[in-house]
């Protein structure tokens, strides 16, 4: 960060954890960078307590990895690692899009297409951090919109994991960005067209990244 803005008045935990959680999905901070507490509260010229609140929160979602008596590091996924989220990732969703397409109702479709706004809405303002945020969210409905609470918890476990994995382990989707987000429109179509076993083989291949429009 070559420049830091004053922070405004508010809960200094929350701003700390926003500026540094960009800094991080934009690539500003790069993995393996380490994050000094001391450091940190003097730029934003406030006490470390806050900036302590904020790295303990980006800890949690996957994105810091704490170093005994060496500190804390903007997290690095492994190949290993990368590659078993994905497995995961592929299961649990082609899972809840099958229970989503065969129980379809204007209370879902509404949902997703409130998530798909916010994805165009990333994808016109050519911020691809909005968009990978945008992206998990919409993932993330899915899985909500299942019904299935054992399912919800299993993601629940794994994104921080896949958030991690979208910002640091993986570079982002190099196409169109509205062709991405429009992508997610045709999903919905699926979804919408009652066929469990056609939304869950498609979901599938999207979060395996075999489809044209991958998601991380």
């Amino acid at each position: 960060m070559t420049e830091i803005a004053p922070l405004r008045t508010g809960l200094l935990s929350d701003q700390v954890y926003d500026r540094l959680r960009e800094a991080i999905i934009d690539g500003s901070l790069a993995p393996n960078t380490r994050l000094v507490e001391s450091e940190l509260a003097r730029q934003y010229q406030i006490s470390q307590a806050p900036v302590r609140d904020a790295i303990r929160r980006l800890a949690h979602e996957g994105l810091v990895t704490y170093v005994q008596r060496r500190g804390s590091y903007v997290a690095e996924i492994s190949v290993e690692e990368a590659s078993r989220a994905r497995e995961l990732r592929e299961v649990l969703e082609g899972i809840a899009a099958r229970l989503v397409a065969a129980s379809w109702s204007d209370e879902i479709a509404e949902g997703l297409n409130e998530e798909l706004e916010r994805m165009r809405a990333a994808a016109r303002s050519g911020n691809q951090a909005k968009l990978r945020q945008a992206d998990l969210a919409f993932h993330r409905r899915i899985c909500v919109l299942s019904g299935d609470t054992l399912l919800q918890r299993l993601w629940g476990v794994l994104e921080p994991s896949l958030n991690a994995l979208q910002v640091v382990g993986d570079p982002f989707y190099k196409g169109d960005l509205h062709e991405l987000a429009e992508w997610h429109a045709g999903l919905i179509s699926v979804l919408a067209s009652g066929d469990p076993a056609r939304a869950e083989a498609t979901m599938r291949s999207h979060a395996g990244g075999r489809s044209g429009g991958r998601c991380q």
